[in-house]
């Protein structure tokens, strides 16, 4: 995926990563509180959200706390309510579906997660906050050069995250895919043998490959831009959340916040915004 990033200092926070029956949230926000703005939170002084880790570098455990470019985003909506944000690692099926939001499980969820019109069934998105683009991994001298490669050699196998648009995208184009439950067992994948390329969002690619490790073993073979963007999802007709996460996504993207989170996690600035 194309990527574009949110300005602002990268504001980190200590976040706690809890399983979902850990998370103490409640059916439709029963007994869920509010902070003095009026936002209905699912847990006392905490902003809940939900994860699917690792995403890196939007979401990934280093040194035992959860950081990544996502964090530092709803980080900032958390400092606009006066809380801390508390990090709930689930399965992404969960999240998209809209069944951890609409059940108070958490009150956001931040998962390098592309608005779609299907997944606007079951969540409200926040404005957008970063282009995506697919990209085409292999190992280095696979001898794919394209999809239509892959496509042409027999029994060659393409790996993809489970429920993503990375998946809707590979299947689109005639391929039954190899699908993984998290990027870690993606990449592994790819590794072992199990696959001969993945599909991967551009910026996690990127990400992987600026480690000595995995740059020495594999390859950026293609990027496929699909006009895709990132939203913070919410439970459907939280206007108050969401009001208040928008605020803070339009005001990092004014006052150079945005700019300085995505430096820190890509080491550049970002590209021009495109329009959804």
């Amino acid at each position: 995926m194309t990527y574009s990033v949110i300005r602002g200092g990268a504001v980190t926070a200590i976040v706690s990563v809890l399983l979902l029956t850990a998370c103490g949230g409640r059916p439709d926000g029963a007994n869920a509180s509010a902070d003095p703005g009026g936002v209905r939170l699912v847990n006392p002084g905490k902003l809940t959200v939900c994860t699917n880790l690792p995403f890196e570098p939007f979401q990934f455990n280093q040194n035992g706390e959860v950081v990544g470019f996502d964090v530092d985003i709803v980080n900032l909506a958390a400092r606009k309510l006066g809380v801390t944000q508390e990090i709930v690692n689930i399965d992404f099926a969960v999240i998209k579906s809209g069944a951890a939001l609409n059940s108070g499980k958490c009150d956001l969820a931040a998962a390098g997660m592309t608005i779609t019109e299907e997944r606007k069934k079951n969540i409200d998105f926040s404005v957008p906050y970063f282009d995506a683009t697919q990209a085409l991994m292999a190992k280095k001298g696979s001898g794919i050069t394209s999809l239509d490669d892959a496509r042409a050699k027999k029994g060659f196998k393409i790996g993809v995250l489970a429920g993503t648009t990375g998946l809707d995208y590979v299947r689109s184009k005639g391929f039954d895919p190899v699908q993984f439950a998290d990027a870690n067992k993606l990449l592994l994948s790819l590794d072992t043998g199990q696959t001969g390329a993945i599909v991967q969002d551009l910026p996690v690619v990127r990400t992987w490959l600026k480690k000595p490790d995995i740059g020495a073993k594999f390859e950026l073979i293609a990027n496929f831009h699909t006009g895709e963007h990132y939203g913070i999802g919410m439970k459907l007709g939280n206007a108050a959340l969401g009001k208040v996460v928008n605020e803070s996504i339009e005001a990092a993207m004014k006052d150079g916040a945005y700019d300085a989170i995505y430096k820190k996690w890509f080491d550049d600035a970002p590209p021009p915004a495109t329009t959804p």
